[in-house]
């Protein structure tokens, strides 16, 4: 399986050198490029390195490093998003110096660090969403708890390489800033006022513009052992199984409530919730982390792969498209390192032919835009060899590749290593929550 992974992968990634080689994805059905801001910030490159390095594949990582060293430049007039440049171009820079001690990387690291420093310039410590790379102006004042609470594992590595407390510093700043705005009953909403720090939207889930809020917290306290995370998440983690936790049907799944009075306000579940089992296991609550997982993978199971959000209660699709989504693989070899279960070993290699089967094509691999008809969507965002891939190749490889207990991955499956100086050496931040 672990070979069949890699072939695969190549596959997808000689499409991407043929035909978009240098910008930020391939469109896999019309075989061009897309760049996200007009001009190309290398995002399939960068998110790729780390991948292609633990795979093996040393040709394809050397030409793929040696373009970013030459080419990758962050002094360009764009207003990069600051929550997707972090996850995906700080962690993967960061990614790609600890696998292969290749100095540039860092200095690119800690030069698109220090560009998006102005966005934590606000009354709140909540970041801005947008900020210009080369002006360091500022734009989007509307975020959510995932934006401005997902940025901590990559700065505060950044701090670790490069012995500047400052990035760590920020970056907590804003993640306690989301958590002192919790309601009464410990949960969070789905939109935020970086200015205000007021709520613009208060509808509690675990999905996306949430989701990695809560996953940064115990990822923190692993990575950089830092209590003030574990309180955090300790507290959280109860608030979240209390009032968005929901048996039905004889499944666990996690819906959506207000996070004022904790009133269910929608069954609904998909694609990027499905991280969730990953941190339960993570945090050490395996059977329910096993339940939510039998739930998650009922849901690829109803159309013989994954929508992208299905109501519950219904289990019929809400959003019917499947954008190639990593979380339920990440989840499946999450509890397969924990419990050596050989079943989760068929749940991956069944989920892998379903992949392969609705999503390949002559060139590369392609989204759908409905589960129920299968029929292809132009789209294969970089987080496919990021994270989906390499999801796969790690559930399935032989023991040795990676050792799990020695790094802990971003969200945007990012292997960082657990080698960090106690907290208070790069700052802590912020009263005891």
């Amino acid at each position: 399986m672990a070979a069949a992974v890699k072939k695969q992968f190549l596959h997808a990634w000689q499409g991407y050198e043929r035909y978009a080689w240098g910008h930020d994805a391939l469109r896999p059905l019309s075989r061009k490029p897309r760049d996200w801001y007009g001009t190309p910030l290398e995002m399939t490159q960068v998110d790729a390195l780390d991948t292609l390095v633990l795979m093996g594949l040393h040709k394809q990582a050397r030409r793929d490093r040696l373009y970013i060293d030459r080419h990758l430049s962050f002094d360009k007039n764009v207003y990069a998003k600051t929550f997707e440049v972090t996850i995906r171009l700080l962690g993967g820079l960061l990614s790609g110096y600890e696998l292969t001690g290749d100095r540039h990387l860092l200095a690119l690291a800690d030069d698109l660090g220090t560009r998006l420093l102005p966005a934590f310039d606000t009354p709140t410590g909540l970041p801005w969403r947008y900020v210009n790379l080369r002006t360091g102006q500022v734009r989007g004042a509307d975020t959510n708890p995932a934006e401005a609470g997902t940025l901590l594992l990559e700065f505060g590595t950044l701090s670790r390489l490069t012995g500047n407390p400052l990035f760590y510093r920020r970056a907590k700043r804003a993640l306690v800033a989301v958590w002192k705005r919790r309601s009464a009953i410990g949960l969070v909403g789905s939109a935020i006022n970086v200015k205000t720090g007021r709520w613009t939207g208060t509808d509690s889930s675990i999905t996306g513009g949430i989701d990695s809020y809560y996953e940064y917290q115990i990822k923190c306290w692993v990575l950089f052992r830092d209590p003030q995370c574990k309180r955090m998440w300790d507290a959280s983690i109860a608030a979240v199984n209390k009032y968005l936790a929901d048996d039905l049907h004889g499944g666990l799944w996690y819906g959506h409530a207000d996070m004022r009075t904790g009133k269910r306000t929608a069954t609904e579940y998909g694609a990027l919730d499905a991280f969730f089992p990953a941190e339960l296991a993570l945090a050490g609550q395996l059977h329910r982390a096993e339940r939510l997982q039998a739930s998650s993978y009922r849901m690829w199971k109803r159309y013989g792969i994954e929508p992208e959000v299905i109501d519950y209660a219904t289990m019929r699709a809400v959003y019917p498209g499947y954008e190639l989504r990593p979380e339920i693989v990440e989840s499946t070899y999450y509890l397969y390192h924990y419990t050596h279960d050989w079943k989760y070993l068929r749940m991956g290699a069944a989920m892998f032919r379903d992949f392969v089967k609705y999503c390949r094509t002559p060139v590369a691999f392609a989204a759908l835009a409905s589960v129920e008809s299968k029929k292809q969507a132009d789209r294969m965002e970089s987080y496919v060899f990021a994270e989906t891939f390499k999801y796969f190749y790690l559930l399935f490889t032989p023991r040795g590749t990676l050792d799990f207990d020695k790094v802990v991955f971003n969200t945007e499956g990012h292997p960082l290593l657990r080698t960090p100086p106690p907290a208070s050496r790069i700052g802590s931040v912020g009263a005891r929550p």
